[in-house]
């Protein structure tokens, strides 16, 4: 009986000598793309991209700035869709038709909103592929920077100011 006692207490001993067997690692908690690009832009402020030298142009550090900025903007454009998608499905019923024709006119002016929104997503979509294919920041025409004040003015712009401006006398020439 006492062997088995001693067996029994050195086994203990070496259950609690022997390092436990690997466990599998958690994954990291899932970033969502708003946190992750929050913490990327609160890596450097526009005033930092502002103070960069020209040689460092289009670096990693403002890359990384303008990709999050982008990711936010898509994030907040397809956040007010969803919300204005939830709000046009309730179906009220209004006893005054002047209460009827006011909601009426907040839904299209809403609609006008993210219809431009709509449009702007496309032109984040594209600028965030140019960040992958190395061309974002360079202007499409040209293929001269198009500078760090303007794309923080603007991250979508594609073209430089002076191909804009151009652009621009092009259009209002014709159109008349």
């Amino acid at each position: 009986m006492a062997t088995a006692a001693k067996k029994a207490a050195s086994t203990s001993a070496t259950d609690t000598a022997k390092p436990k067997a690997a466990t599998k690692p958690k994954a990291p908690a899932k970033v969502t793309a708003k946190a992750a690009a929050k913490a990327a832009a609160s890596i450097i402020c526009d005033a930092d991209l502002l103070k960069m030298p020209e040689v460092d142009y289009m670096n990693e550090a403002q890359l990384a700035y303008f990709k999050a900025k982008l990711v936010m903007m898509r994030d907040e454009i397809l956040d007010n869709a969803r919300e204005t998608g939830e709000h046009l499905k309730e179906n009220e019923v209004f006893a005054d038709p002047n209460d009827r024709a006011t909601v009426e006119e907040e839904n299209m002016l809403e609609q006008r909103v993210r219809d431009r929104e709509r449009k702007l997503l496309k032109k984040i979509t594209t600028a965030l592929a140019r960040i992958e294919d190395g061309s974002y920041g360079y202007c499409l025409e040209t293929g001269d920077p198009i500078g760090v004040p303007r794309l923080l003015a603007r991250p979508t712009a594609e073209l430089s100011i002076e191909a804009q401006e151009k652009h621009e006398r092009l259009e209002k020439l014709y159109a008349d």
